[in-house]
């Protein structure tokens, strides 16, 4: 059932972080929330302290910002817990200090959404260079967020262009390890993953294409085998569940007919994100698809070359708000009954049910993303 077709109970609760210190994103926080129509869309909480803040809007020009005691169309809340560092951190720059504040305020937002009091959050560009000096050993946020939540289910970032959504089979790992975690499972259950959020945002039967790992797809075993022996027997194990799939296509084409597709699942991170740059550098969206927590972010970096300088677009933050808004609007919609949107999509595979309860998330632990 699409979005359109539910009825909305109530306003979505989003909180917003300012990102890494060092880099663009408090500008960018600033700059949406001084435009009054995203006040309309949702109640907004910050998760800053007050100084921080109107740092910020110094960085975006000293753009106006409505604050209220309590978040609603008349105003963003500030969550205000009196953690800023005495010395302001340090700019343009990596640093362990801008990583923990980094951590900290996530941390917070995690413990807001487990708590029910906000539906969803919205971080701004952070440093992985600086959250790894902060302490985090995952390889990326993603792995983070799932393991600060107890998730252990299928999860991958998904990259939006426009109508264009991406997938990975692996993500931030070193290029010498992704030839090793291609397998026929790891395949099939991105496809499942792209699919099934792809269908949660209103599509009823996504059309799916599947890159390959090799130059030339392979060239039939002559330039590796992946495609024979792992990329296409998923792709037609997941034909055989009734997924849209099709596949492998050689990466340096499969983005040429993107307008065949709904979904491209890529096998490593550049495969996709470099032609996902190219179609929207300035507004690419990052969902951390698959958590149990609806999670959105731009899809750039910190960019330190131009902090301080009031030239961020905002094009790209606006967009993560804009698709965490409509994620958090679906969430919090009158469903059927508990789960009817997950056992929904169960009947539209035709697996049987010891596969199909590996493959989905538990009904009461997740709600899957959706966007438009």
């Amino acid at each position: 059932m699409a979005v359109s077709q539910l009825q909305q109970t109530r306003r979505p609760r989003v909180a917003v972080t300012l990102g890494d210190a060092a880099g663009i994103g408090p500008e960018l926080v600033a700059k949406l929330l001084s435009n009054q129509e995203n006040l309309k869309k949702a109640d907004i909480l910050i998760l800053a302290d007050r100084g921080e803040f109107d740092a910020a809007r110094a960085d975006a020009g000293g753009v106006d910002v409505q604050v209220a005691d309590v978040a609603g169309p008349d105003g963003v809340q500030i969550l205000h817990d009196n953690s800023s560092p005495s010395q302001p951190l340090s700019r343009s720059e990596v640093h362990k200090g801008n990583g923990e504040r980094c951590i900290h305020q996530l941390r917070r937002g995690l413990d807001l959404a487990r708590a029910g009091a906000v539906d969803a959050i919205v971080f701004a560009p952070l440093n992985k260079s600086s959250l790894k000096k902060a302490g985090m050993t995952e390889e990326d946020e993603l792995r983070w967020f799932a393991k600060q939540l107890d998730f252990a289910g299928t999860t991958s970032e998904i990259n939006i262009a426009g109508p264009l959504w991406t997938a990975r089979v692996t993500s931030h790992v070193g290029v010498e390890k992704v030839a090793g975690m291609v397998t026929k499972e790891s395949t099939l259950k991105a496809i499942e993953l792209l699919n099934r959020l792809r269908w949660e945002s209103g599509i009823e039967a996504p059309r799916l294409g599947v890159c390959a790992l090799n130059p030339h797809n392979g060239e039939n075993g002559n330039f590796g085998r992946h495609e024979i022996d792992h990329i296409a027997p998923a792709v037609k194990e997941a034909q055989t569940w009734g997924i849209n799939v099709q596949g492998p296509f050689p990466c340096d084409t499969i983005f040429l007919k993107r307008s065949n597709f709904d979904g491209i699942v890529t096998m490593y991170h550049d495969q996709g994100q470099i032609a996902i740059k190219l179609l929207s550098f300035e507004g690419g969206v990052t969902v951390q698809g698959g958590l149990p927590i609806v999670i959105a972010t731009p899809a750039h970096g910190t960019a330190f070359d131009i902090v301080g300088k009031n030239q961020a677009s905002v094009t790209s933050t606006q967009n993560a708000f804009d698709v965490a808004v409509t994620m958090a609007s679906r969430k919090i919609t009158k469903q059927s009954g508990p789960g009817s949107d997950e056992i929904a999509y169960a009947k539209t595979l035709q697996v049987n049910g010891s596969v199909l309860e590996k493959m989905l998330p538990k009904v009461s632990q997740v709600e899957v993303a959706s966007c438009c």
